[in-house]
């Protein structure tokens, strides 16, 4: 798998031995995130919009009403900045200058193309559907040729693009390190609740996806 690749506009300035160029590890990120926040310039003012998304080996899909702002501004190729970021804990140091947090995030710049093709579409939808939780597109309906056409999707090349981490304990200066102040990690997750049907569905099993 080739590394991803780094120019002057993704490059890690900042604690750059945080940074890597790995692929695997970016994919690892994305398929476990849940949220994307995609920055775009419309008449020089700056969006940035929290969206579901999904990736469909190398690209990254997005999607959207044919109305909304993102997909009239990035349909015909418009630069974007995509961001996953998955929090992994609270670092508590013992002083507050040091506090810090444990992270895993990547960073894609690119241009977004609309995908043209009604049955490709359908696809890159499924795909998305099923990011937000695997085999749900086999278990509800599709979205037929009006919604199809009421939807674009967007492809974004997961090429060039960075990936920064935090793992591990404070970094209190050595002068620090005899205070009596608590320091350590609180570790973050995010986990599935019990299940709460819709009005109406009361009796059926849960769905294979669930279970």
């Amino acid at each position: 798998m080739k590394p991803l690749t780094t120019t002057d506009r993704t490059r890690v300035k900042r604690q750059p031995d945080r940074s890597r160029d790995d692929r695997a590890l970016a994919y690892e990120i994305l398929d476990e995130g849940r949220v994307a926040h995609v920055g775009f310039a419309v008449d020089g003012s700056p969006f940035v919009i929290p969206m579901v998304y999904g990736r469909d080996d190398d690209r990254l899909l997005l999607h959207g009403a044919k109305a909304s702002r993102l997909v009239r501004t990035t349909g015909a190729g418009i630069p974007v900045c995509v961001t996953v970021t998955l929090l992994d804990g609270l670092v508590l140091a013992r002083s507050t200058f040091h506090h810090s947090m444990n992270y895993r995030s990547v960073v894609i710049m690119g241009e977004a193309h609309r995908v043209e093709d009604d049955d490709e579409r359908g696809r890159c939808l499924d795909v998305l559907t099923d990011h937000i939780l695997p085999g749900r597109s086999a278990e509800a309906r599709g979205p037929n040729r009006v919604e199809l056409r009421q939807t674009d999707v967007l492809v974004l090349p997961i090429e060039e693009a960075s990936v920064k981490l935090r793992t591990g304990g404070p970094k209190d200066d050595p002068e620090d390190l005899d205070l009596p102040v608590w320091a350590g990690v609180v570790p973050l997750t995010v986990t599935a609740g019990t299940p709460i049907p819709d009005d109406g569905v009361d009796g059926l099993p849960l769905p294979a996806a669930l279970t």
